[in-house]
């Protein structure tokens, strides 16, 4: 039997207030004021507005274009309409468990506290530091799956059939609160907050579908990648003085691992968001006052109240001992799913800002092009290309996330754009940086001196197999003047923006349109506001998911857009209060794992998912397996 818990008042939009804040104070042109230019001269789119030096050599590495990669390129067109399920109406969108649409059916799969691999440590509330750095962690987000057999695109359909049966699940965990995890507002102890600690990071469990069920089986390559796991550096900033602390600590950990990405080589992206919420300062020799560079990145004395800081130094900024250990937080990191052996490794040349995701493509030249947006209002939109051909650098023992060039975007009035460089060689960073590496650790900073465009909280980024690239735009409530293109004040439900960069996204220009706005589809069988995960298939669909309050009734949700026609209809809906984020799906597109994120916000007198309905526990997150009925394709 479950014990009953006893939750604190919740506050209903806790998930999105870290988000709220406004750590940009550059003057550079927002969005908005782009906008209104824009639409006086153009209309709107139809429809709205070194692998060795690093000990990182993962046994994936000789796949080519296979796990990741065969996602970006073009199955078979499917026959008859690419949208033909029933959508979910709006009067069905807001209930205590999920919703899907008629022709389709769900299960859910490992929900926080279930033991990573058969036999480990059973859930209890609360859970000890123990057991929960055997369990599965909270905050599910981005994830992806590996399929244990490797298929290309072009394989006969039965073999993806059968790579679709079978493969390592890997799962972001973002954020969860104390009254959540421990029961209590706040941590009394060292192990409290190792057992919050040791709920955040990444999941990697092996699942199988065994007669039309998925579950997880015991696998050497399953572990738990959390705050304490001993990770590396590499690229340009691996050996920087600023990665360093005066007692000389070993680098360990992520987190706040929100969206994510993968390679065409096999190996699994995480990134790390709101890292700055879980520092805060003792400061009891009241000498600890924030640095220009800080601020940028929006620490504060007391964080987003965790309350590490005052049980473990390594996340207090008033502590000298640890001085710099905030520096080793805010990277895109990288991790092998079929080698637990190998430590994850923190890939520098990417940056360092509020990684929301990275969406990673084959460019020109096969070059390794990742986009990346900053996740918070007026920040900004990033690229990055590697300096060589992916598979030339790896087999020269160089990882293609190494080497190559950090970019920053800007949007201009005549939906064109420019990428510009974030380099030491600029003169405008010359003056105010003295390395290339103090240029990638404090990458909001030298986007500001740029000129970067900022925009309204930047989150997924996804490419489409016509090499167009989408990004969400979840919201801004600050945006205070309106324009033609966006005329809310304050832009409280975001839009969806695309744009294609010249010479196969490896170019330095890009023409962009915004594709959606969600407050147009307020009062209709349509309506969603605040998109945030995103991710384009094959075959010309967009799954579109959201996170924050949503009009018309409606719970989060999951929704299908063809992006020739715009037409769009709801898929899924989730339950009281939490966020419908992640997507993976396998080979065949049979099968798609979709996140059920924070349900009632931990409050189990809003919903007690995915526990039956005869018994008050503790809502825990959990991943939902979607298939429809009939075995067709996600999202026809």
């Amino acid at each position: 039997m479950q014990e009953k818990v006893k939750s604190e008042p919740v506050h209903a939009d806790f998930a999105n207030d870290h988000d709220n804040q406004i750590d940009n104070k550059s003057a550079n042109r927002r969005f908005d004021e782009v906008l209104r230019a824009n639409v006086s001269r153009r209309t709107v789119m139809q429809g709205g507005i070194a692998l060795a030096a690093t000990g990182f050599l993962p046994k994936s590495a000789e796949a080519t274009d296979s796990y990741g990669h065969y996602y970006a390129k073009r199955f078979p067109k499917p026959r008859g309409a690419l949208i033909d399920f029933t959508a979910v109406p709006v009067a069905d969108g807001n209930g205590p468990t999920p919703t899907v649409a008629k022709e389709y059916q769900y299960d859910v799969l490992i929900p926080w506290g279930e033991p990573i691999e058969p036999g480990g440590p059973a859930y209890q509330y609360p859970p000890t530091a123990e057991d929960q750095a055997e369990q599965i962690g909270i905050g599910h987000d981005g994830m992806w799956f590996f399929p244990k057999y490797r298929v290309r695109s072009n394989a006969h359909p039965a073999l993806k059939r059968f790579a679709s049966k079978r493969g390592m699940l890997v799962v972001n965990h973002e954020f969860g609160r104390n009254s959540h995890v421990l029961g209590k507002s706040d941590p009394e102890s060292i192990a409290d907050v190792r057992t919050s600690q040791h709920a955040h990071g990444v999941s990697v469990v092996e699942v199988v579908n065994r007669r039309g069920k998925w579950t997880t089986v015991r696998s050497k390559n399953a572990r738990r990648i959390h705050v304490n796991t001993p990770v590396v550096f590499s690229g340009p900033v691996k050996n920087s003085p600023l990665l360093q602390t005066p007692n000389g600590n070993i680098p360990l950990g992520t987190v706040n691992n929100c969206a994510n990405g993968y390679t065409p080589w096999g190996t699994y992206l995480t990134c790390e968001e709101n890292f700055n919420g879980y520092f805060g300062a003792s400061n009891r020799e009241n000498t600890w006052v924030a640095t220009p560079e800080q601020e940028r990145y929006g620490f504060s004395d007391s964080g987003f109240s965790y309350g590490w800081h005052l049980f473990d130094r390594r996340f207090d900024l008033s502590d000298v001992d640890y001085q710099n250990e905030e520096n080793r937080f805010g990277w895109v990191v990288e991790i092998d799913p079929n080698d637990a052996t190998q430590k994850p490794v923190k890939r520098t040349a990417l940056g360092r800002f509020k990684h929301e995701g990275v969406a990673l493509v084959s460019g020109k030249g096969r070059r390794a092009v990742a986009y990346m947006g900053d996740d918070q209002r007026f920040d900004y939109i990033y690229k990055f290309v590697s300096a060589d051909d992916w598979k030339v650098m790896r087999r020269k023992g160089i990882s293609p996330l190494d080497e190559g060039k950090l970019y920053v975007a800007r949007f201009n009035e005549d939906n064109t754009g420019d990428w510009l460089e974030l380099t030491i060689d600029n003169p405008l960073l010359a003056e105010r940086f003295s390395s290339q590496e103090e240029v990638l650790v404090y990458a909001r900073v030298a986007a500001d001196l740029l000129g970067a465009t900022p925009m309204d909280r930047p989150e997924w980024i996804t490419v489409a197999p016509n090499s167009d690239v989408y990004c969400t735009l979840t919201n801004n409530s600050r945006r205070t003047e309106p324009n033609a293109a966006n005329p809310l004040v304050p832009n409280n439900d975001g839009h969806i923006i695309k744009w294609r960069d010249a010479d196969k996204h490896t170019g330095l220009t890009f023409d962009w349109e915004i594709f959606l706005i969600a407050e147009e589809t307020h009062g209709t069988e349509d309506s969603y506001s605040d998109p945030d995960g995103l991710w384009a298939d094959p075959d010309g669909r967009l799954f579109i998911q959201t996170d924050g309050g949503q009009k018309d009734g409606l719970n989060n949700q999951m929704l299908v857009a063809d992006t020739k026609t715009k037409e769009i209809r709801r898929l899924l809906t989730g339950v009281t209060s939490d966020e419908i984020t992640g997507i993976a799906v396998t080979p065949d597109q049979r099968t798609m794992f979709v996140n059920i994120q924070h349900p009632g916000n931990g409050d189990p007198s809003l919903t007690n998912f995915p526990a039956p309905t005869d018994g008050v526990t503790v809502p825990r997150d959990a991943t939902l397996v979607i298939t429809r009925k009939d075995g067709g394709v996600i999202g026809s």
